[in-house]
């Protein structure tokens, strides 16, 4: 029955068959008249759905949706949107801000960032008292403060009831704050005690203790922490969330599993655009002349190391004079110890993200990175010695004996130029992070020209001793 297995999937796609919500919705939105019926339809849909049809309405059949549906619900609805603001200036103030009122406040906080400062305080000015209290507690912290991307939404109980009271406790908070989870446990003074996961509540006998289902040593991070100083931390112990303390270790707010992988994706965002050479990743809102203070620097920077390696190339000029085929293949050289290079920074950075690392597991590394590098370099210099051999005999007409001995040089010089890139692209990042320079920052643009010297110098010194001084090809 070798087939029974591709029958199955096909039977389950005719049973299943997977559906377009968002067209769905989109259809709902513009044949419903009736109010009613159009609410109860979308209670049958996720909110995130329901978020991307609406960015496929027209402004007038947005305007219906918004006069159909509760603040709350249109709440939950834009907390999807990556552009809310947009859709946010299509309310009246009044509205909108009874809206950011029923956000979660991280949420209402990243959709008023968005907005000019004018409407910002507007909305801010029209909030409920709780909701701006929230709000303006989050503005009040420094971006990379990891408080700024905490909520409130979250059940906390103190540590002295029995298991029914916290049953009770649980049901009366969940009906405002619905990342129920765990619920964090605090002391007669008000300070973090630990946390309970929701199952062992649930599974507690009533006659249990409430103290031995308390997780005493929960993780924790507190509110005026660097983002990144402490993303390690959180994205290491998986939890689905993490409590923020202030400084005297009371719970001030929580990061959810969704605000961690944000905080995760973001500090990844970053180090990709400073393995480029920028400050931080470029945004479509940015102006554009932000953008060229951002990469000119290090461009003016990368110019004078090109020009040195250039004047470098020149030492060589007779090399060329004699055999110009060799400059045929100086880029395939320059551009594979570029990319060793590179794929050695990468891992290397990973690794350096772990403070604990010895000595000897960075020597260690060195050793492996630059292992690899010769492997992979042996590997592709014979190739290129075969196959430059023949095409250069072929469609260049050189003899075969002189045809391999410039795809021999090739292919030597791929060999020294990858071991020395693995060897560059480990040891340059680890002596920023030696002396607390960002690795990411500085390696990619210093590794990248230094690899580019060194493949120069490997290439042409090469060709200049085998091929013009010894073989006289």
């Amino acid at each position: 029955m070798p087939n029974s297995g591709k029958k199955e999937v096909t039977m389950n796609k005719v049973l299943f068959p997977t559906k377009d919500y968002v067209k769905e919705l989109v259809r709902i939105f513009k044949s419903s008249k009736n109010s009613q019926k159009l609410v109860k339809a979308l209670s049958k849909y996720h909110e995130k759905d329901i978020a991307e049809a609406i960015t496929l309405l027209t402004p007038a059949e947005r305007q219906h949706i918004y006069n159909v549906l509760d603040e709350h619900m249109i709440a939950e609805i834009f907390s999807y949107l990556d552009d809310a603001e947009k859709y946010l200036e299509e309310l009246s103030l009044e509205k909108a801000a009874r809206v950011v009122s029923y956000m979660d406040s991280d949420d209402a906080v990243d959709v008023l960032d968005d907005l000019s400062e004018t409407k910002k305080n507007e909305i801010v000015e029209h909030l409920d008292a709780d909701a701006k209290e929230d709000v303006q507690k989050l503005l009040s912290y420094e971006n990379d403060e990891i408080g700024s991307c905490m909520t409130n939404n979250f059940i906390c109980i103190p540590d002295n009831l029995t298991i029914r009271e916290a049953m009770s406790a649980l049901v009366k908070q969940a009906g405002e704050h619905d990342n129920i989870s765990t619920i964090y446990v605090v002391n007669s003074a008000d300070k973090f005690a630990g946390a309970i996961d929701l199952k062992d509540l649930i599974i507690a006998r009533q006659n249990d203790n409430l103290a031995d289902i308390i997780s005493s040593s929960y993780p924790y991070v507190y509110e005026h922490e660097n983002i990144n100083e402490c993303i390690d931390k959180i994205a290491d112990y998986e939890e689905d969330s993490i409590p923020v303390l202030t400084e005297d270790g009371k719970i001030c707010g929580i990061l959810t599993a969704t605000d961690i992988v944000e905080l995760v994706d973001d500090a990844m965002g970053d180090d990709y655009a400073k393995l480029a050479g920028l400050t931080s990743e470029d945004d479509l809102s940015e102006p554009t002349l932000v953008s060229i203070k951002k990469r000119l620097p290090w461009l003016i920077i990368l110019l004078f190391l090109g020009m040195a390696v250039s004047s470098v190339v020149g030492i060589f000029e007779s090399v060329v004079a004699v055999l110009p085929i060799v400059i045929c293949f100086q880029s395939l050289v320059l551009d594979m110890a570029g990319n060793v290079g590179t794929q050695s920074l990468a891992v290397t950075i990973r690794v350096l993200m772990d403070e604990t690392l010895s000595a000897k597991k960075k020597l260690s590394l060195l050793f492996k990175e630059m292992k690899i590098g010769f492997i992979n370099g042996a590997s592709l210099g014979i190739m290129a010695l075969v196959f430059l051999g023949v095409y250069i005999h072929i469609f260049k007409k050189y003899a075969w004996m002189s045809a391999f001995l410039i795809s021999g040089c090739v292919g030597l010089s791929l060999i020294v130029a990858m071991v020395v890139s693995s060897l560059v692209g480990t040891i340059i990042p680890m002596f920023f992070h030696k002396i607390h320079i960002d690795p990411a920052v500085a390696s990619g643009p210093l590794i990248t020209t230094v690899n580019d010297l060194v493949a120069v110098v490997t290439y042409y010194g090469l060709a200049m001793i085998f091929l013009v001084e010894i073989f006289h090809v």
